[in-house]
C-alpha cells in the first residue's frame, strides 16, 4: 500500500495551495481518506476526512476555509487549502482507513505559511 501526498509548500499568508494524495494497493472507494498535520511540538490532529460515501468532516479550525475531495477513478483525494494562516503551518499527512486494523499513513508533506 502506498498513499503519496504531493502539493505541499511555501505560501504567503491568506494564500492558497491544493494537496493530492494518490493511493495504491487498496480498494480506493471502500475507504475513508483523510488528511493530519502535525506540528512542531503539536500532536496530529484531524485536518478532514471523507468516507467512501462522501460524507465529511472537519476540524473546528478548518472548517470553511478547507475542502477535502476526492476522485474515485483517480484513486486520489485532494484537500483545498484557502485562507492560509501561519498557524497551518505543519506536516499534512494522508491518511486510509476501511477497518480499525486497515489503516495507512503517508509519507507526509510540508505546508510553510509565512510571510
Amino acid at each position: 500500500v502506498q498513499l503519496v501526498e504531493s502539493g505541499g509548500g511555501l505560501v504567503q499568508p491568506g494564500g492558497s495551495l491544493r494537496l493530492s494524495c494518490e493511493a495504491s494497493g487498496i480498494v480506493f472507494n471502500l475507504y475513508r481518506m483523510g488528511w493530519y498535520r502535525q506540528g512542531a511540538g503539536q500532536e496530529r490532529q484531524l485536518v478532514a476526512d471523507i468516507s467512501s460515501d462522501g460524507s465529511t468532516n472537519y476540524g473546528i479550525s478548518m472548517k470553511g476555509r478547507f475542502t477535502i475531495s476526492r476522485d474515485n477513478a483517480k484513486k486520489t483525494v485532494y484537500l483545498q487549502m484557502n485562507s492560509l494562516k501561519t498557524e497551518d503551518t505543519a506536516n499534512y499527512y494522508c491518511h486510509a482507513q476501511y477497518r480499525s486494523w486497515d489503516r495507512y499513513w503517508g509519507q507526509g508533506t510540508q505546508v510553510t505559511v509565512s510571510p
